[in-house]
């Protein structure tokens, strides 16, 4: 069964009817320039609200201590962490994820660092705004993963998208064509993309 998690929410209203469908994870956003940035919002988040906080090239104080501020077990890192980054902020206590932004043809022996020192990989659309775009990059390109690290896939995935099924890949990561403003996430949309069959299938488990 695969996950799938919602990133850049910020309204509380929203969050609780994002909630309802029941996404494994949602993504709240600690990047001032992002415009789905999630400082100043109440720390209070709904109870059951599994949480990432996502971050680019903060420090790992600074990581860890929004995380604990907003009862955030996961940090998503979408800057350029080095794998002793990682291995310092799992440390903490915290469970990493990093992104790595693609393009083309992915260069697996720099990716490789990471193995051991990360959760989770989260493969976006490479982009100087770090993830957002709404772009998609060749999703092939995944399909002889050859890591043993577990990733997401996201970067573009729209309601009308069907889910592939690679090597390795644990799950999607949605965001912004789910949108009708930034931050604010369409809910019949997200009913459509995992109501459809393929993914329906994919996301829920099978019936014994």
């Amino acid at each position: 069964m695969m996950m799938w998690k919602v990133c850049g929410m910020r309204d509380p209203r929203n969050i609780r009817d994002v909630m309802a469908l029941g996404p494994d994870y949602m993504g709240f956003i600690f990047y001032p320039p992002s415009p789905r940035c999630a400082l100043g919002m109440p720390p209070e988040l709904p109870s059951g609200v599994r949480g990432v906080g996502v971050f680019v090239n903060a420090s790992v104080d600074e990581v860890a201590g929004i995380c604990s501020r907003y009862g955030l077990e996961t940090a998503q890192l979408h800057g350029d962490e080095s794998p002793d980054f990682c291995r310092a902020l799992s440390a903490t206590g915290l469970r990493v994820w990093k992104a790595i932004g693609l393009s083309d043809a992915p260069d697996w022996n720099q990716i490789r660092r990471y193995e051991g020192c990360v959760d989770m990989f989260v493969f976006d659309t490479r982009s100087a705004a770090r993830g957002g775009t709404g772009q998609k990059f060749n999703w092939n390109i995944l399909s002889d993963y050859p890591l043993s690290t577990p990733w997401l896939l996201s970067g573009g995935i729209g309601p009308d998208d069907t889910l592939p099924s690679f090597p390795g890949m644990a799950g999607v990561d949605i965001n912004s064509r789910f949108e009708d403003a930034p931050g604010v996430k369409n809910v019949e949309l997200i009913k459509e993309f995992i109501g459809n069959e393929q993914n329906r299938l994919a996301f829920c488990p099978k019936e014994q």
